[in-house]
């Protein structure tokens, strides 16, 4: 498998809405990251989904390095 791009080192701090779907960028090439917008077509990427379990800001992921995906662990600092 490769390694997908890491377009920063640091988390996205993002407002989301409790019971809403969202789909986050695995593969690191989306232009609205760190959201999906289906850049990851012809790779073996896919993004994944979750959906918010209540409303507020959450830490997604920037480096795509996460054991946790979609939210970061920490893993861009290692």
């Amino acid at each position: 498998m490769s390694e997908p791009l890491s377009p920063q080192m640091q988390p996205y701090a993002v407002e989301v809405e409790q019971g809403k779907a969202y789909f986050w960028c695995a593969c690191g090439r989306s232009k609205n990251q760190p959201f999906c917008d289906g850049s990851h077509k012809g790779t073996e990427f896919q993004p994944k989904k979750f959906v918010a379990e209540k409303t507020g800001k959450v830490h997604l992921c920037g480096c795509k390095k996460t054991g946790n995906a979609p939210f970061c662990d920490g893993s861009h600092k290692k």
